[in-house]
């Protein structure tokens, strides 16, 4: 596993007021927002498989970010993106891909062709996963019954094989493209409506533990305090249920 043990220091975001990097240059660029659960995906892929010295990252500050970003960059003006070979391509999903198939390092897909079509199942599933917990803690009377079943989800997807703890068995894609926002969910249920996510599924349990060992995931993480600050602000209906 290519991941270093070293914390990364992250380059200081850019704003509106930052000037533009070179465009295709030859030097291949993350875009990315260091607390977007987007763009954390590609970041973890990129850690994961070596690629630090081959893939820079560059931090925007989205709230203020830089103009020339849509304007010479990428226009639909969000975050990942990635310039590779003289060319901009984004979509974290595509990008995961993507990064595990033209650049060295472990790959994170199997050859077992049951394997693959339960990842593909699995990755056209996290948009549905992430958008009906979303739907439920902005809108739902009972947040915390409303979610379960996207939870109880996983528990059954992590049960599929049994060699190893992860989604397919063995680290993958799948795992990356569901990290970021199960760690989002799970800090923020538990602080907000003390739900913990693990209770009663086990497997999950297990999931969150040994992503937690990953060097390549870990260095992704945002302060659990900021995610809770930052999810407050997205859903303050709930605080006020409290």
């Amino acid at each position: 596993m290519a991941t270093p043990s070293v914390q990364e220091v992250l380059p200081t975001p850019l704003n509106s007021t930052s000037e533009q990097p070179p465009l295709f240059d030859g030097t291949t660029r993350l875009y990315t927002c260091y607390k977007c659960p987007f763009a954390q995906r590609v970041w973890i892929i990129r850690n994961y498989k070596g690629l630090q010295d081959k893939i820079k990252l560059v931090g925007l500050d989205l709230p203020n970010r830089p103009d020339w970003y849509k304007e010479k960059v990428y226009p639909a003006n969000k975050v990942p993106s990635l310039e590779h070979n003289g060319k901009i391509i984004g979509e974290s999903l595509d990008l995961i891909k993507y990064v595990n198939s033209n650049f060295e390092g472990p790959a994170l897909l199997p050859e077992d062709a049951a394997k693959q079509k339960f990842a593909e199942e699995l990755l056209s599933h996290t948009d549905t996963f992430t958008k009906e917990v979303y739907a439920s803690l902005i809108k739902g009377d009972e947040p915390v019954k409303e979610v379960g079943p996207n939870f109880d989800y996983t528990e059954t997807a992590l049960q599929k094989f049994d060699d190893g703890p992860f989604f397919l068995g063995q680290f993958s894609l799948v795992d990356i493209a569901y990290a970021p926002f199960i760690e989002r969910f799970h800090v923020f249920l538990q602080d907000v409506w003390k739900y913990d996510i693990t209770a009663g599924r086990p497997k999950l349990a297990t999931w969150i533990e040994e992503m937690n060992k990953i060097d390549a995931y870990k260095q992704t993480k945002t302060d659990p305090k900021e995610l809770v600050e930052s999810y407050n602000k997205l859903f303050p209906v709930l605080r006020a249920q409290q």
